[in-house]
């Protein structure tokens, strides 16, 4: 399962916490931010997560997430 989100995430700092955060909460094969990307992507790749609990966990964390259509 892929599933890309777009969100507020501005600097290295963050997205590296933010990663950290996401893998030890799920079962995932890769996170990464794109953060040259307009969007401030983040693309999840692993066997399966909920992509809502995701986006509450960046929001609990301070930070605006959601699915990239």
């Amino acid at each position: 399962m892929i599933e890309v989100f777009k969100t507020n995430v501005c600097d290295a700092g963050q997205s590296a916490k933010l990663i950290g955060i996401i893998t030890t909460t799920f079962n995932l094969r890769r996170v990464n931010f794109e953060l040259e990307d307009c969007d401030k992507v983040l693309r999840i790749e692993g066997a399966e997560f909920c992509p809502w609990r995701v986006i509450e966990l960046l929001k609990l964390n301070g930070h605006h997430c959601e699915v990239l259509i």
